[in-house]
């Protein structure tokens, strides 16, 4: 069964059956329903037509369930409208429903998460993560969103701040999680970029063709993470590079500075150093003291502790550490870090290992081992 055509064509079968009348809600669960059916029947019995396939299993099943509803004679008018036989219009709906999705009955993060779960295709528990709540309190905003657009009308779309969170979030987990989803949220901001004249769109593509560029760089070939300052810039894309900086250049000019642009920024002083060593480390402290400036994001602060750290010694990293929660993900990561620059190797193996622990992916966790056996391993050897 190829899982990655079924994700693909998601969007598209969600789009036409929103197109034809039914809520965002309904169409979902149908959608849902119809991938089902696929997985169950595909292997034995593969459509020549695998997009038409899903259209009309997930109408069937739409219709199927209106006619339960108490709207049931109303609806069933619809039977007509079924779509016949035949390859379906190849018509790419994707970065529409993402403005659906950003409803304006819907606060912008419970429309981002619905946008995640039933657009990205992203499980409860990645959304959880990346907004650093519980999964069950995911779960309860998703629902929430759910039957707060349930029947609702989409002729107001929402507003593209909410969309470009959206991708933001879908582009780190295609990035770094265990769904490739990267290459299509570059795909869909590049289609936004050229609806939509404003520069914290062009900062955010900006930003994932620059971090996108070093991707084959980032990973050993047994699979293993490869952290930046190891990493062989020789494998960086200069192509991508080049197109992201002469993008933010422009976003930039226009003097209307947003968080996607400085992160961008950030990301050109890193792909723009020939060698960590080279790395315009007080530079980078300063943009990101207007990413804080902008955000207040305690994440951006722990970036920053990390910045500084390089910038102005280690020590002067763990002080600007020691005023973040250490609940914070990563924050173990990062003092364990900032310990071992400061030459404090047996706290450093520590607070390696207990960042394993609490890694949010197999690749990460097997990183912070290494690294804290590599620790203890130079500890006893003296």
């Amino acid at each position: 069964m190829d899982e990655a055509l079924l994700r693909s064509l998601t969007p598209s079968v969600l789009g036409i059956l929103v197109r034809r009348g039914a809520d965002f809600a309904a169409a979902e669960d149908a959608v849902q329903e119809a991938l089902v059916e696929a997985v169950r029947t595909w292997p034995a019995d593969p459509p020549r037509d695998p997009k038409g396939w899903l259209v009309t299993v997930a109408w069937r099943r739409f219709l199927d369930a209106t006619r339960a509803d108490t709207a049931r004679r109303r609806r069933e008018d619809l039977v007509d409208e079924e779509p016949p036989p035949g390859p379906a219009p190849a018509v790419d709906d994707t970065l529409q429903l993402y403005f659906l999705c950003a409803h304006p009955s819907l606060t912008p993060s419970s429309a981002v998460a619905l946008t995640l779960r039933a657009v990205g295709g992203l499980t409860t528990r990645q959304i959880a993560q990346a907004y650093l709540v519980p999964e069950a309190t995911m779960a309860q905003r998703i629902s929430r969103a759910k039957r707060t657009v349930s029947g609702a009308r989409f002729e107001r779309p929402g507003d593209v701040a909410t969309v470009l969170r959206v991708l933001y979030l879908v582009f780190n987990e295609g990035y770094s999680g265990d769904v490739d989803l990267a290459a299509e949220a570059i795909r869909l901001t590049r289609q936004l970029a050229a609806r939509v004249d404003h520069p914290e769109v062009a900062g955010l593509l900006a930003l994932m063709l620059i971090h996108h560029a070093r991707r084959a760089s980032r990973t050993a070939p047994d699979g293993s993470l490869v952290p930046l300052a190891e990493q062989d810039r020789d494998r960086w894309d200069t192509g991508a590079i080049a197109e992201g900086v002469r993008i933010l250049q422009g976003a930039l000019a226009r003097d209307r500075l947003g968080e996607f642009q400085a992160q961008a920024a950030i990301a050109a002083l890193h792909a723009d150093a020939p060698t960590a060593e080279q790395t315009d480390w007080v530079q980078i402290v300063e943009w990101y003291d207007e990413l804080v400036l902008l955000t207040d994001s305690p994440v951006v602060r722990l970036n920053r502790a990390v910045a500084v750290g390089e910038a102005d010694g280690p020590r002067a990293g763990l002080a600007a550490l020691a005023a973040l929660d250490d609940a914070l993900p990563r924050h173990s990561a990062v003092a364990a870090y900032l310990h071992e620059r400061d030459g404090d190797v047996v706290a450093a193996a520590r607070l390696y290992a207990e960042a394993a622990r609490k890694a949010p992916n197999l690749a990460e966790r097997d990183h912070l081992t290494r690294q804290a056996a590599r620790l203890n391993s130079a500890h006893r050897s003296r």
